[in-house]
């Protein structure tokens, strides 16, 4: 079974996904964190960054490298958005996203999980928060001016929503759940209510 979690960012996806798939004894597929990666490698220089040995688990890897920390940086954070837009990127993540989905339980978490890199996931969720919450939880995690990740967030939505290749939208049978004022505990047994209720259907 695949749970496919959509959403802006800031909207709480991964916090959320990582918590559903502990819940469910799933395993959680960080799909951001690819991109977080081929960035990181393009600010390093690679030629191909696309084509970098990716690992996702407890700690994230680069080329053998572990970079659980390096990808989190607000440089890293802009470019990820700026790579995603690339066709070249998106077909080489989305290739390694549906070769993992292909098999088992996953809850995989990003911008376009159910509408292209897996149409089929029995469970889809749109994520979304309060443009100001967002940006409040974003802020909080980096340690920066909610007024300034605020105005970066806004042009990331844009470019998110429309960029050409896989824009940011809710698939058409996707559940919207907004986890504004929500604790994640809440967030987290809502999509688990849905889950079984898919599983029991």
């Amino acid at each position: 079974m695949v749970i496919a979690i959509d959403g802006p960012a800031g909207a709480g996806k991964s916090t959320v996904a990582r918590a559903v798939a502990a819940a469910l004894g799933f395993t959680y597929l960080d799909t951001g964190a690819m991109y977080r990666c081929v960035a990181l490698a393009e600010l390093r220089g690679a030629e191909h960054p696309e084509r970098a040995e990716i690992s996702l688990g407890e700690r994230v890897l680069l080329d053998g490298g572990d970079v659980t920390e390096a990808i989190r940086t607000p440089e890293v954070s802009e470019r990820a958005s700026q790579v995603a837009a690339r066709p070249e990127v998106r077909r080489a993540m989305q290739e390694r996203q549906r070769a993992l989905l292909s098999d088992g339980d996953w809850v995989a978490e990003g911008r376009d999980i159910g509408t292209v890199v897996c149409p089929g996931a029995e469970l889809k969720v749109f994520l979304t928060a309060d443009d100001r919450e967002r940006a409040r939880r974003r802020a909080e995690q980096i340690g920066a001016d909610i007024e300034e990740v605020l105005a970066d967030q806004r042009v990331r939505d844009a470019r998110d929503r429309e960029r050409e290749d896989s824009p940011l939208v809710a698939a058409g049978d996707a559940i919207e759940v907004d986890t504004t004022g929500l604790a994640i505990d809440a967030v987290v047994g809502r999509i688990g209510e849905l889950a079984q209720s898919v599983r029991s259907a």
